[in-house]
């Protein structure tokens, strides 16, 4: 939180970047709502973070159309997110109390502004977690994730050398604005971060097209998983249980997934080729990586490694004190074990959130060993949706749903928040990932998971 602070200050020191070709700082349109509230006086629930492990649903007002290529979308689902951890402890850079939380959603669009042309009211639409200007030159490549002209903190461009696209409800760090987790959202640039559902699709098969389709997707495909690979994936949360699906489409010829507890039944239960490994029940002398030589042909460790998890949770004492600390912002443990488990000339994918600088870690093995270690990066939505929801969703090869545990109301949000955060179970069923139903959703789709009252 120490550093939180300091970020804040220091991006009020620096000033705000001029690079943003849209409003962005608006992470509450009752902030300001002269400039930014429907005029109509409109009030909205919506999330709202308001310190550390302190969440709570507020009544804000409604947004309103900002800039001419803006739409206002009624919410029909939305979601919580293992990188929504990282908010609820304080841990991502420039949060401010009262900032609506949120990166994924999909809903009908209600209001256009004067410059949309691939939307009318009344459309069905899925939003990509990103906004990105469609006009740049990482845009033009489809690479969204990195845009040039939506995020203007200073901040996260001194850190780390250049920008990336502003992101729904994800701190003012990625631009400040408002998210999700909401009744309405004003989406920017909607030509170029909407995607449309198809009729056929429901929502709750569409929403995860926003993140953790496109995340996991891209995990797989931009680390280089081939025909026959041995694939090992650290985190068996949405996004590393959906890479493990994906490995083997792809054709993976083994999946090892590594976690603990109640998530390795349901990963199994899930994709039931996926072998498991207890990182819990292994002896530390051991450890994963010696455990995962053994598992492989010659000793010699896996092709692939996935890093879904992230680095804010420490296991061992030194990497907790240098975080509590201000040393270190994320653990390099799991980079760590994924170097030594992985065979020379292997590949590593870094999927999972690390937001600052790690110590100890071990650069000399992958300079020694020829190990490609690839950041994935935020991935680029964009490139990614449109071929998800044709070639997999559509014809039934993936259904989105094998990850969906719970359906929950948004007035029960932020009692989700802490269960979510401790993995707790609700009806006696760990909490993977959520399906949000806001006043304006549907009637439940066929294999939804029924409503849970928190």
């Amino acid at each position: 939180m120490a550093m939180n602070a300091a970020s804040n200050k220091a991006e009020q020191a620096l000033g705000h970047g001029e690079n943003t070709k849209i409003h962005d700082e608006i992470s509450n349109p009752g902030k300001q709502e002269s400039k930014y509230a429907d005029p109509s006086g409109e009030k909205m629930k919506a999330l709202a973070w308001m310190g550390k492990n302190h969440v709570e649903l507020v009544e804000t007002h409604k947004p309103r159309i900002v800039d001419d290529k803006d739409v206002i979308v009624k919410v029909t689902g939305t979601t919580i997110c293992g990188s929504d951890r990282h908010l609820f402890h304080g841990a991502i850079l420039q949060l401010q109390k009262g900032d609506i939380l949120g990166h994924e959603y999909c809903g009908i669009i209600e209001k256009t502004g004067p410059a949309v042309k691939n939307f009318k009211v009344g459309d069905r639409v899925v939003a990509s977690f990103q906004i990105a200007c469609g006009d740049c030159e990482f845009c033009d490549q489809k690479l969204s994730s990195v845009c040039q002209h939506t995020n203007g903190s200073t901040v996260e461009n001194t850190l780390y050398g250049n920008r990336t696209a502003g992101m729904l409800g994800y701190s003012h760090f990625t631009g400040g604005f408002s998210g999700g987790q909401s009744e309405y959202v004003r989406q920017p640039i909607a030509d170029f971060n909407l995607l449309k559902i198809p009729d056929e699709v429901p929502d709750e098969k569409a929403l995860y097209l926003s993140d953790v389709l496109c995340t996991s997707y891209h995990c797989v495909v931009d680390t280089g998983i081939k025909e026959g690979d041995v694939v090992a994936v650290w985190g068996l949360g949405a996004v590393g249980l959906l890479a493990c699906q994906w490995a083997f489409l792809k054709g993976a010829g083994r999946v090892i997934g590594v976690d603990s507890g109640w998530r390795l039944d349901f990963a199994k239960e899930k994709v039931p080729k996926l072998e498991l490994l207890d990182f819990k029940s292994i002896d530390m002398k051991e450890g994963v990586s010696g455990r995962l030589h053994k598992m492989t042909k010659n000793g010699y460790g896996v092709d692939v490694s996935l890093e879904c998890a992230s680095g804010e949770f420490a296991k061992g004492f030194i990497h907790k004190a240098m975080i509590a600390t201000g040393l270190e912002t994320d653990t390099s443990e799991i980079l760590n074990e994924m170097i030594l488990a992985t065979k020379p000339f292997g590949r590593i994918g870094i999927t999972g959130i690390y937001a600052g600088f790690t110590n100890n870690f071990n650069i000399g093995a992958i300079m020694e060993t020829g190990i490609r270690f690839i950041g994935n990066g935020q991935a680029p939505v964009k490139m990614h949706w449109e071929t998800i929801m044709n070639d997999y969703i559509i014809p039934g090869k993936l259904d989105p749903m094998m990850v969906m545990t719970h359906r929950i109301k948004l007035e029960d949000i932020a009692k989700l928040y802490p269960l979510f955060d401790q993995q707790a179970q609700i009806d006696g069923r760990g909490i993977e990932k959520p399906y949000i139903e806001t006043r304006f959703s549907q009637p439940a789709c066929k294999g939804s998971p029924a409503l849970s009252v928190l």
